[in-house]
């Protein structure tokens, strides 16, 4: 018999919830208890100088690096110079991430402004109108450089064997910086695949290695939406692999600010739908 410890509250650490489920088994239809591990979801709220701004939900882990990357990628801050201090506090209700910055940028910040509980899956729900979604993004310097295929299919491959939560989880997506030998450099993971790449572009600017970004490539395990190519070039990362597929925007984007973008990576095939020019087979 089934008892009501199937839905017991989850124990946290990690980034991690452990849950006591049922399972059925298909073939015989039984169905027993199990504890399982599931990713935490939670709202993050960010602050600027006290002023609210937008609420996540993502994972609470590495909360400085999505703070960071979230105030760069959406051009609220000029640099990590910019921030002053960040303190995070944990509520009954959430995460609240307080973060001092320059006064020079809070003309940038109410240009930039929303007010919404944000989802998992979007990055841009709440913006006031049409004109907010385009960054006025110049385009990426042409590198010196071209891309191995073989590199990307060997981070490809590194990136799978990375993903720590979702191998434990299946609920989470990742970001990582690869060099140009194809060896993964940092990843980060989270439920919302904007925060990854967030969390990625926080951790590069607090250690002061986005000079390296130029000499890199990102990988994310989603598709490439265009607000991931938006943060992606932000970031001055030159080359954008995704796992999934590209849509419009995200691949007429990708030409305009010269980013090398790539979809249905898989350890067998990739699909390049940007500046194939940039790989060394051409």
């Amino acid at each position: 018999m089934l008892t009501d410890e199937c839905i017991s509250l989850p124990q946290t650490a990690e980034g991690l919830a452990t849950f006591q489920i049922v399972r059925c088994e298909a073939s015989s239809l039984a169905l027993h208890e199990m504890p399982d591990l599931i990713a935490q979801e939670v709202p993050i709220a960010l602050q600027f100088n006290g002023i609210s701004h937008a609420v996540l939900l993502g994972t609470p882990l590495d909360l400085e690096d999505l703070a960071v990357g979230f105030s760069y990628t959406e051009g609220i801050v000029r640099s990590h110079n910019d921030i002053y201090d960040i303190q995070v506090q944990h509520t009954p209700d959430g995460i609240v991430i307080d973060l001092d910055i320059a006064s020079a940028c809070l003309q940038q910040l109410k240009l930039r402004r929303r007010q919404l509980a944000g989802r998992t899956g979007c990055g841009l729900c709440g913006l006031e109108s049409l004109q907010d979604v385009k960054r006025a993004l110049p385009a990426l310097p042409e590198p010196f450089y071209n891309v191995a295929p073989a590199a990307i299919v060997s981070a490809l491959h590194q990136l799978r064997q990375q993903q720590v939560l979702h191998q434990k989880t299946g609920a989470t997506h990742a970001a990582a910086l690869a060099n140009l030998a194809g060896e993964i450099q940092v990843i980060r993971e989270d439920v919302g695949r904007h925060n990854a790449l967030d969390k990625l572009i926080g951790h590069l600017l607090r250690n002061d290695a986005l000079a390296m970004a130029a000499q890199s490539m990102a990988l994310v395990s989603s598709r490439a939406s265009f607000e991931m190519v938006q943060k992606t070039a932000a970031a001055g990362i030159p080359t954008l692999v995704a796992v999934s597929a590209p849509t419009t925007l995200a691949t007429q984007l990708a030409e305009d600010l010269n980013l090398l973008l790539i979809g249905f990576g898989r350890e067998q095939h990739f699909n390049v739908y940007s500046h194939p020019q940039r790989l060394l087979s051409f």
